[in-house]
């Protein structure tokens, strides 16, 4: 035998009560069922809503009872084909309506409701779905709820009578033979006077776990609308997946905070008894649930679900006079007992001067009142402050048995929270080790179970699948840093950089699975050869998730590919400066498809390879500030050159030495030219918030323009012809302290690029090497800029900030 229940969204819609019908009608053809009910979907709440209108003398209660009757009436008319039974149906329906009704009419005669009379009107939501089930299964035979289920009072609520309850199911169903029994949920009877009482607010469950345990059922099944307890609740956690298995402990702990699955007092009746606990859905019947039972079973995961109490208020009992006293604690929850109000956290200073407890919002005033009763002469003689109440809070737990023992969960709980910024107010833990509480700002909540969430649930690891296009000495950088940091990523991270495309001009590889990083470069060179058009329609073919797109050229091809990427969802990482510094319609389409569809376009390495100062301007503007001025020196190159021009090292020579460090293009004309500088600085103005073209600044050169309109070769024939002239200007400026710096700045709507003189003060005169330099005027930072400044250029530090780029995809 089995006990099966049916919540309201099961019985209250016509497929969702048609879909019962077929489950009971199988389960049945093999075993027999007890088949517990609530009431529809929503009709509880419009009962007490219809009833406080008539209490309140709002005629519109006439208006709620007429749509309680029309639900009912269309529910039936759907759903009973056979007109003879249709009609002995409606008739006993109505019957009840007509009583329900005339109850109505007399609140709104004397404006007064008893407990009794609440009761009486809730019931109604039970009795008259019960009937519709019953008429509606084949063979199936009604009980009524109140010949078996009793209650008394204690604290001042109706709780199980136990011996009572369980004498008289066995007197009631002992020798029944009937196939298929309706059992209206939530409904009882007061052991001493007759009166109808029920088991509160998801009673129905508490019903079937009552019967189930009393009849040894074999299972007791819980049909719902969802496919089982979930990680987190799926409507704020759009990952959150279904949980298996659960023990009788773990299931308890994320009733009690907030999981609604289950009714919380339902697991206790079927858990002393040794019952199963099924989670099942109605409109996903073949689903496989969630199996609640004895066993604690090992699944690798340190929790098993997160859960939430969103209206709690804390109270806390304090004061030195408390220090060292017997029986304070006794005092406080006795008094709150007596009072009918429940806690759900305790959290205790171990100085023992303070107590905090969590319960919820309804109860809080009561709860100051009493205890400041209570303690009404410790507090007039100053032992003790008055208890006051702290709200809009919200509770949250994390429930698993795999805790216990476990060290390191804690840590890893308010790490992941305050790296996010979410205080925790208050905390609690049992010796059990199954569940940790603690205490938030409700407006934390939704972000608080997102992170932990991320942080516990989504997987072992995050995967990013990374294509890396270019692997000269900027990508082979990568390529190798990427190899050195990816298990220390992964066992510190739990970040598993996958890199599943690799190419050059000429080839490109990829593997879904992940590319054998240690030898790409034969791997490339044995692969066909390949376009860049290949190569982004294979990676669109692939359509892998969390990818990212890694451009480690200077390639306009390659730049030119990114939109199609980005429609298609993959992350950009830009090395390369073309596309940001192309036409501005280009740089802001790409930048609005990024924001559109919620992934990265990231070109931190444009300008200062590894320095932060895109991110810094962002960072700046996102937090309301303006940029009004912009200097800078942009290029290591040039920088590098002028830093090392002497008498002994002449403009040629240093040039050369540029391009063997790696510090200048393969063509060091592209730096000389200024082009370089001028992308970058038109990239900083944009970032900044301008509309600016590469057309529009104004450019100062120093190299005849004759040098780069021919060969290579020809420029380095021709280059030294200038050192003379150089090397004599070089010395007038020596002599004046003075140094070459080639200058870069945007102000009042005009860019220019210029090499200037700078004198012994100046924030530039003193940069060294291959360094950048910026200096940031703002509305904040205006009598003191801000200033930026180190390594400039270099391929490792360019692959550096390239790898930073994808940790912020990442979130690290």
């Amino acid at each position: 035998m089995k006990v099966m229940k049916f919540g309201g969204t099961s019985v209250g819609s016509v497929n969702s009560i048609l879909n019962l019908k077929n489950i009971v009608e199988s389960a049945a053809s093999s075993e027999n069922v007890i088949v517990v009910v609530s009431a529809l979907g929503g009709v509880t709440d419009k009962l007490i809503k219809t009833s406080q209108l008539a209490v309140n003398g709002d005629n519109s209660f006439n208006e709620e009872f007429q749509q309680i009757v029309t639900r009912h009436h269309e529910l039936i008319y759907s759903i009973i084909q056979c007109e003879d039974k249709r009609i002995a149906l409606l008739q006993e329906v109505d019957k009840l309506l007509n009583e329900l009704d005339n109850i109505y009419q007399g609140l709104a005669l004397i404006n007064n409701i008893t407990p009794k009379s609440e009761a009486t009107i809730v019931s109604y939501g039970e009795r008259i779905s019960s009937r519709i089930v019953t008429a509606l299964i084949d063979g199936a035979v009604r009980y009524n709820s109140r010949q078996f289920i009793r209650t008394e009072v204690k604290h001042n609520k109706n709780i199980l009578a136990n011996e009572e309850t369980d004498e008289l199911i066995h007197k009631t169903f002992d020798g029944n033979n009937d196939r298929i029994i309706v059992v209206p949920g939530f409904i009882s009877q007061d052991k001493d006077s007759g009166e109808i009482t029920n088991l509160g607010r998801g009673g129905s469950d508490y019903t079937a776990a009552i019967l189930a345990a009393a009849l040894g059922a074999d299972i007791l099944e819980i049909w719902t609308d969802v496919d089982g307890f979930m990680t987190a609740d799926p409507k704020v956690i759009n990952n959150a997946y279904t949980i298996e298995h659960l023990s009788y402990v773990e299931a308890t702990e994320l009733c009690n905070f907030g999981a609604k699955v289950v009714y919380p007092p339902t697991i206790y009746p079927v858990f002393k008894a040794n019952i199963p606990i099924a989670i099942k859905n109605t409109f996903n019947p073949t689903g496989e649930g969630t199996i609640i039972n004895a066993e604690s079973k090992a699944d690798g995961r340190l929790i098993k679900g997160i859960s939430s109490i969103n209206d709690t208020d804390l109270l806390t009992v304090q004061g030195l006079g408390m220090v060292g006293i017997v029986g304070v604690n006794h005092r406080i929850f006795s008094t709150l007992a007596n009072a009918g109000i429940s806690v759900f956290l305790v959290a205790q200073a171990s100085s023992e001067n303070s107590t905090s407890i969590g319960l919820r919002h309804i109860d809080a005033a009561k709860a100051c009142d009493v205890l400041n009763a209570e303690f009404e002469k410790e507090i007039s003689m100053g032992l003790m402050e008055p208890v006051t109440a702290v709200s809009e809070l919200s509770t949250v737990a994390i429930v698993g048995e795999n805790m216990r023992h476990n060290a390191g969960i804690i840590g890893k709980l308010f790490h992941t929270l305050g790296r996010n910024g979410i205080n925790v107010i208050a905390c609690a833990q049992g010796g059990q080790e199954t569940n940790v509480s603690f205490v938030i700002k409700s407006k934390f909540l939704r972000k608080t179970l997102n992170v932990i969430h991320d942080s516990f649930f989504l997987s072992e690891y995050k995967v990013l699948n990374l294509f890396i296009c270019g692997i000269g000495t900027v990508g082979g950088s990568l390529i190798e840093q990427i190899a050195s940091q990816r298990q220390k990523l992964l066992d510190e991270h739990r970040l598993k950089l996958n890199v599943v495309g690799i190419a050059n001009s000429h080839h490109a590889i990829f593997n879904r699975e992940g590319l054998d990083i240690t030898d790409y470069r034969n791997q490339l060179m044995e692969s066909p050869e390949s376009t860049i058009e290949n190569m982004r329609d294979s990676i669109i073919k692939m359509n892998i998730f969390n990818s990212v797109f890694v451009d480690c050229t200077a390639s306009s091809a390659v730049a030119g590919i990114y939109t199609d990427l980005l429609e298609h969802n993959i992350s950009v990482v830009a090395a390369n400066k073309i596309a940001a510094s192309s036409d501005y319609a280009t740089y802001d389409r790409l930048k609005h498809i990024a924001r559109e569809r919620n992934i990265k376009y990231l070109f931190e390495t444009n300008v200062g390879a590894g320095l932060p100062i895109i991110n810094t301007i962002n960072d700046l503007r996102n937090s309301g500030d303006r940029i009004l001025k912009i200097e800078a020196v942009l290029s290591g190159t040039l920088n590098f050159i002028f830093n090392m021009l002497s008498e002994e090292v002449p403009l040629s020579q240093t040039v050369r030495l540029a391009q063997e460090k790696g510090y200048s293009e393969p063509d060091p004309r592209i730096d000389l030219s200024g082009k370089d500088v001028i992308r970058k600085l038109v990239i900083l103005a944009r970032e900044a918030g301008y509309t600016i073209e590469q057309e529009d600044v104004e450019t100062n050169l120093f190299i005849p323009d004759d040098l780069f309109n021919g060969s290579l070769e020809n420029f380095w024939e021709e280059l030294p012809k200038l050192d003379t002239e150089f090397e004599a200007e070089r010395k007038k400026i020596d002599a004046d302290n003075m140094r070459w710096r080639f200058i870069a700045k945007y102000q009042d709507g005009k860019g220019s690029v210029s090499l200037c003189k700078v004198g012994q003060h100046h924030p530039f005169y003193n940069l060294e090497g291959s360094n950048n330099i910026v200096l940031l005027t703002t509305e904040r930072y205006k009598e003191y800029p801000m200033l930026i400044k180190g390594y400039g250029a270099g391929a490792s530090v360019t692959a550096a900030g390239v790898f930073a780029d994808i940790m912020r995809i990442a979130n690290i």
